[in-house]
């Protein structure tokens, strides 16, 4: 089973779109294992797009989602990563299938409502940034799932 960071940007949340977005996931038999309330710090924001650091846009991406509450979940599923990177859409709503959250209601490259993990390391990678509490190093410096221990969806609203 594959997990995956799903994240309902500041826009989605102020515009009540969480249960809407949330059903698109659930309809597809993904399940929720995490969810949260938070509003991101700068730090959260730069460690989770490291990557991007340096390009022209990324103050404004940092603003951007440190601006409002978000709702991060973690789901679980069979091809979790293919499946929530193809019912979020295309980055890009012009460019979304109609049917896609973003092809619904987002409105701009930057306001586009979702995130979601690209890769298995991705996934581990923003799940120990938004989720600390799921992931602990042992003695020996790994990081060791928590997941296979929780019984259960851990809901902290």
């Amino acid at each position: 089973m594959e997990r995956t960071l799903i994240l309902i940007k500041p826009d989605g949340v102020k515009r009540g779109l969480i249960g809407r977005i949330i059903n698109q996931y659930e309809e597809k038999s993904l399940e929720i294992v995490a969810l949260k309330m938070i509003t991101a710090t700068k730090d959260i924001a730069r460690k989770h797009y490291s990557e991007h650091e340096g390009r022209e846009y990324f103050e404004k991406l940092i603003n951007y989602i440190t601006e409002g509450n978000i709702c991060a979940m973690v789901l679980m599923g069979e091809k979790a990563i293919e499946i929530t990177r193809k019912i979020n859409g295309d980055k890009d709503p012009v460019k979304a299938e109609i049917g896609s959250i973003r092809g619904k209601f987002a409105i701009d490259k930057t306001n586009n409502l979702v995130h979601a993990s690209d890769s298995i390391d991705s996934a581990e990678r923003e799940i120990s940034i938004w989720f600390p509490e799921l992931t602990c190093k042992d003695i020996f410096g790994s990081s060791k799932n928590l997941f296979a221990q929780t019984q259960g969806p851990l809901v902290n609203v």
